[in-house]
């Protein structure tokens, strides 16, 4: 999205993918049909150029957008959508706090939890698809900042920074039933610990809430 890495899309094959989550201890697999995703998180200079924001706590043209709530990115989707003739995804209702996925549309979308989960592990099946510190900004060597993207080692799919730097927002409520309206998150952040920067970990957040460990990034259907 930024400086060889500008507006990339890294072709996402199919497969399948368990989710699990540990406060319930359910799992359960999910289809992942094949996709596209950005190679790195959202950066500043990016979310500026379409939408004139800098929402951002630390400033950087490279770094991650943070501070962004869900609906700021379903909006930045369908605003980049349409900046590149494409037909947005997303029927927005903020107000009544409702939003359509328009599944036969082009344009750009946040991914799906198993789209991100099968994206992070490209074919892995281990807590990480690397050693930690070579492919993670987190706790342990951030200096407590967000970090420019695409600085350390990607996945074998091409993938940067999938964990640690800024969390990801994804598509899916986390559990409605409990949390009703709460989006999930990925990835891990700066601030996080070891722990929480492996490819399987859940986090939650209102769709309202802006907070400067998490940021996002784009997919779209199809290669």
């Amino acid at each position: 999205m930024d400086t060889g890495l500008r507006n990339e899309l890294v072709a996402v094959p199919p497969g399948q993918v368990t989710l699990s989550d540990r406060r319930t201890q359910r799992s359960w697999p999910v289809e992942v049909a094949p996709f596209r995703l950005s190679a790195v998180p959202v950066t500043q200079s990016s979310y500026a150029e379409v939408t004139g924001l800098r929402p951002s706590t630390a400033q950087g043209e490279r770094l991650p957008v943070e501070g962004v709530s869900w609906w700021d990115t379903v909006r930045f989707c369908n605003a980049l959508s349409l900046r590149e003739g494409l037909t947005p995804v997303y029927d927005l209702d903020v107000e009544a706090e409702a939003v359509g996925w328009d599944a036969s549309a082009d344009g750009y979308r946040l991914p799906t939890e198993a789209e991100w989960e099968h994206a992070c592990r490209a074919g892995t099946a281990g807590p990480r698809y690397g050693r930690l510190d070579a492919v993670a900004w987190y706790r342990g060597n951030t200096e407590g900042r967000t970090r420019p993207v695409g600085g350390k080692l990607p996945n074998a799919w091409g993938l940067y920074d999938m964990l640690g730097n800024v969390w990801n927002w994804c598509w899916d409520l986390y559990d409605p039933e409990v949390y009703g309206t709460y989006r999930v998150l990925r990835g891990g952040g700066w601030a996080d610990e070891h722990w929480s920067c492996r490819a399987s970990v859940r986090r939650r957040s209102h769709p309202t809430y802006r907070i400067d460990d998490v940021g996002f990034r784009v997919a779209r259907s199809g290669l």
